[in-house]
């Protein structure tokens, strides 16, 4: 019964967090389609009523509980280049070469000593 109640609990508290998200999302949405033109801010494809659906608010600043009412912190972005934008973050996340800084030349050098190695068996 424990493991079921706990499982309930949970079910619920997941439920209760994506309507609130779903409602949260709803607001700044909308409130970004009325500011902006349905246009993507990368690849600069156009939307019409009948395929909204595929454009999506991206938050710039990647905090999606930070949406000011002027939609500074908004940019329209297609299904595509939203994806393309989150991965690029989590890539620079955690440190891969497309998006970090120049890496760190290694200073070691596993043959420094074979030329005078060489010379000895001469």
């Amino acid at each position: 019964m424990a493991a079921e109640d706990s499982t309930d609990k949970l079910d619920r508290i997941v439920a209760q967090a994506r309507r609130e998200r779903d409602e949260r999302e709803k607001g700044y949405r909308e409130q970004a389609l009325k500011l902006y033109p349905w246009v993507c801010g990368r690849c600069s494809r156009e939307f019409t009523r009948d395929n909204l659906r595929e454009l999506t608010v991206h938050h710039r600043d990647h905090n999606h509980d930070n949406n000011p009412p002027d939609g500074s912190n908004w940019e329209l972005l297609c299904l595509y280049c939203h994806d393309n934008e989150h991965s690029r973050y989590l890539d620079v996340a955690y440190g891969d070469a497309a998006g970090s800084e120049k890496k760190k030349a290694t200073t070691h050098n596993p043959f420094a000593g074979l030329a005078d190695l060489l010379k000895k068996d001469k």
